[in-house]
């Protein structure tokens, strides 16, 4: 009978509620049980699971359906979207930059990172990304390789538009199903919270945060200002209104789960269940959206550019105005091509840190302590990257609102 009230009551409080009731009792959770953190992590294994599985169905189920139905005549916004995606990975690297300068960083440089092949070039981080956009549909599925099913998604979409009103009909159905699943998943956030909260703070590896104390801060204080001050300036300029009610709302209810799924791709159902409520143009988020997840990588971009400074400042290497320059183009992109390569931002840092010279052999011990403090770090990188992409197309999404309401 206790379970009932118990329903009634979850019922009736909202989703961002129980998640923070989650976050205080996962904390309590592993300071007074340690010892049965494992199991209960296993909840928070559980839902990245979940949502995992089913993002990849949903992309190309959502993206195939918009498309096929999309009315000729209408126009959709990526282009403004790409463009503040641009913009807003350019600005954190140079935030990025700016910080490393302002508060540089030294490193214990003694153990380099094994087992991990950083790419040789730009290039290589470019082909990455060509080469996944031709991937098999069905191994693009499996490995959750985005760009591959965006493609496939556009291409079967603009097929299907000379489909039957009944196969269109089927479309729009699937869609509104993996909807209906993806819901169900979310309501289990709370659940999956506790379990990631728990075991990530009963993890022994946090002591070895506090040998980095510095450069996390530095790190994270980077990726806070964007998300709080940068953003809500791009913002700002495509709106022109106060651009705080929506970056608040997308940090509260996007940066929150990513920040401790620490997965973009998992994160992607969250934020079109967001967009689908903030009443945003389904034909512009269902294709910007995942296609953030995979090149809108601020984040990632502050993450390259601080650690590969920050190696340039332990070994006595002036920067100049113009490297520095140069860094935050080269940080830019190379955090536009992670998602093409095995590790994310931390194995483009070798490519940043050859602008100064330096060697092969120190820059993965650069990595290695990026694994390090990845608690953290990539918690925090996770959290921005995802949580700006459903800015930003609301951002171009209410532009083009306005725009349309000053004509009439």
């Amino acid at each position: 009978m206790i379970f009932k009230p118990l329903l009634h009551l979850m019922q009736r409080t909202s989703l961002v509620t129980q998640i923070v009731l989650a976050l205080i009792a996962g904390i309590a959770f592993a300071f007074l049980f340690p010892a049965a953190t494992p199991g209960v992590g296993l909840l928070g294994k559980l839902f990245i699971s979940a949502l995992k599985a089913v993002a990849p169905v949903l992309v190309l189920i959502l993206v195939m359906a918009s498309i096929s139905n999309h009315r000729p005549g209408d126009s959709t916004l990526i282009r403004p979207v790409l463009w503040l995606y641009v913009v807003g990975t350019l600005a954190a690297a140079i935030v990025g930059v700016f910080a490393s300068m302002l508060f540089p960083s030294t490193l214990v440089l003694q153990t380099a990172a094994t087992g991990v092949t950083p790419p040789g070039n730009v290039q290589e981080v470019l082909m990455a990304l060509v080469l996944s956009a031709v991937d098999n549909p069905v191994n693009a599925l499996l490995s959750a390789n985005y760009i591959g099913i965006l493609v496939w998604a556009v291409g079967l979409g603009l097929a299907l538009r000379h489909a039957s009103e009944s196969t269109r009909k089927l479309l729009g159905d699937l869609s509104n199903a993996i909807t209906l699943v993806i819901q169900g998943v979310i309501r289990c956030a709370p659940l999956g919270i506790f379990g990631l909260v728990a075991a990530t703070f009963a993890d022994a590896g946090m002591a070895a945060l506090l040998g980095y104390a510095h450069l996390l801060t530095v790190l994270v204080g980077c990726m806070l200002f964007v998300a709080l001050v940068v953003n809500p300036l791009i913002v700002f300029a495509k709106i022109r209104r106060n651009p705080y009610p929506l970056v608040l709302m997308c940090l509260r209810e996007s940066a929150v789960t990513a920040f401790f799924t620490r997965s973009s791709a998992a994160n992607i159902p969250i934020n079109l269940a967001l967009a689908k409520r903030l009443n945003l143009d389904e034909d512009t988020y269902s294709i910007a959206i995942p296609l953030g997840a995979t090149i809108n990588m601020a984040g990632a971009s502050i993450t390259i550019s601080v650690l590969s400074l920050a190696a340039a400042h332990t070994l006595g290497i002036v920067v100049d105005i113009p490297t520095a320059i140069l860094l935050c183009v080269v940080a830019s992109v190379c955090a536009c091509g992670a998602a093409g390569v095995a590790g994310g931002s931390l194995l483009l840092i070798p490519l940043a840190c050859s602008l100064f010279g330096i060697s092969s052999d120190v820059s993965m011990q650069v990595v290695a302590i990026g694994f390090i403090i990845g608690i953290l770090q990539d918690s925090a990188e996770t959290a921005l990257n995802s949580s700006t992409d459903v800015i930003f197309t609301a951002a171009a999404c209410q532009a083009e609102e306005r725009k349309n309401a000053a004509l009439i």
